[in-house]
């Protein structure tokens, strides 16, 4: 899938997500535990957790999807529900935004 190509077809949902005080490593550690079981999903093409490394509270994931139906599979998989509860309890805030390409590449 290294093409640009590829990277350009599908359906991105974009996340912020700010630690409450104290809980960034907790965030983390969630994360890391979700990027294997999310991208052995069959309608994900990558899920990449990012940290700033000027605000360790302050973390990005990019989740790029074969299209908006495998975003919401994703949404009902096991290991989303396990961790959406505990990761809601550790934000201070989140946002998910969804993108689609408009520019063939």
């Amino acid at each position: 899938m290294g093409t640009a190509k590829a990277l350009n077809e599908g359906f991105v949902v974009a996340i912020t997500i700010e630690a409450k005080d104290g809980q960034a490593e907790k965030i983390a550690t969630l994360l890391s535990d979700l990027t294997g079981p999310s991208n052995a999903e069959p309608g994900m093409k990558v899920f990449i957790p990012y940290r700033s490394p000027t605000n360790p509270n302050l973390f990005f994931v990019y989740e790029l999807y074969a299209s908006e139906a495998a975003w919401a599979e994703h949404q009902e998989t096991p290991h989303f529900k396990k961790a959406l509860p505990d990761l809601l309890t550790l934000v201070a805030k989140r946002k998910r935004v969804p993108f689609v390409p408009y520019v063939s590449i």
